[in-house]
């Protein structure tokens, strides 16, 4: 998608909503989108989380969306105890369908994201029906192919999904000068799922849930379970919130605040110097969020969206 340079702005009054945290505080970050909590160190308002996860998250009509470089998501959950997002991509293949032709989005983030956030060691990704001429098979028929299974899921079994259909057997193991139809890896062995660059039709993508069990490909979790660190000294996010405060950044320093009751810190609520006008009751959206999300409401079909909510320094 296209950045566009002009941005044009717009500001409508807007009730902020706090939520009450587990020491009686109110939290003027936390929101919800559907039945997801959206809290540190995402957000989906303007100044709160973590700098390093801002614009990621969009609630669009209730649907949390994530947007990376490689395209838009759907946010399944969001499990804050094991740090890892669920996400759909709605042209990826699963075991009931293939969809080829490129449509898929794979998984590409920003660079400056890539170092706390990336799919996960046990999530898998299958792709189906690159060209002899990607860089996977380079060097092939000599070189190893680095397909491989991943927490005990792979191509093997995928094959045996319906998507396929009747057909001859296949196998990623016995191929001729030709490289097999599937070649599943790991996230760590290419750094970047992109359909275009690795010549691909298209993909699909499993985790596993250890130690849950299944029988088949017909029970794996189909999606892409995605991990997050947050960057930086998250000890400073836990005595902002002790002291009642907000966890939030400053966007033009780019460094952590602390929000308070009608002033900013840059330490916590109990000490520190004010570092910024207090947070407003106001919504701001620019002409490149309006954008984005609307196009993200026509291409996952979700009704009409007009603003994206945030909170403005």
């Amino acid at each position: 998608m296209t950045l566009l340079p002009c941005i044009a702005v717009f500001v409508s009054f807007l009730s902020l909503v706090g939520s009450v945290s587990g020491n009686g505080n109110v939290n003027k970050c936390r929101s919800y989108c559907g039945n997801l909590t959206v809290d540190f160190p995402f957000t989906t308002r303007s100044g709160c989380g973590h700098h390093g996860f801002r614009d990621l998250l969009f609630c669009i009509n209730n649907v949390l969306m994530l947007h990376i470089s490689s395209g838009s998501y759907r946010v399944l959950e969001i499990d804050y105890a094991y740090k890892a997002l669920t996400i759909q991509d709605p042209d990826m293949s699963t075991c009931n369908s293939i969809i080829r032709g490129g449509k898929g989005n794979g998984f590409v983030v920003e660079f400056w994201r890539a170092p706390y956030l990336n799919p996960a060691p046990d999530n898998i990704f299958m792709l189906i029906g690159c060209t002899a001429r990607s860089p996977l098979f380079q060097g092939f028929p000599e070189k190893h192919l680095p397909c491989r299974n991943v927490s005990g899921m792979g191509c093997e079994d995928y094959y045996s999904c319906p998507a396929w259909g009747p057909g001859p057997t296949r196998s990623s193991k016995v191929y001729g000068l030709s490289p097999p139809e599937c070649c599943s890896v790991s996230y760590d062995v290419i750094r970047s799922i992109n359909l275009s660059k690795l010549e691909c039709e298209g993909y699909s993508s499993a985790y596993s849930l250890a130690p849950l069990r299944v029988s088949g490909p017909h029970e794996w979790s189909y999606g892409i379970r995605v991990t997050y660190s947050v960057p930086g000294d998250y000890s400073f996010c836990r005595a902002c919130e002790a002291t009642g405060g907000s966890c939030g950044y400053d966007a033009l320093a780019v460094r952590d605040l602390c929000l308070c009751d009608g002033w900013n810190s840059t330490t916590n609520c109990d000490t520190g110097t004010a570092s910024s006008p207090s947070i407003s009751h106001f919504s701001v959206t620019t002409f490149y969020e309006t954008k984005l999300t609307q196009n993200l409401a026509k291409h996952y079909s979700l009704a009409p969206f007009n603003r994206v909510e945030g909170i403005d320094f």
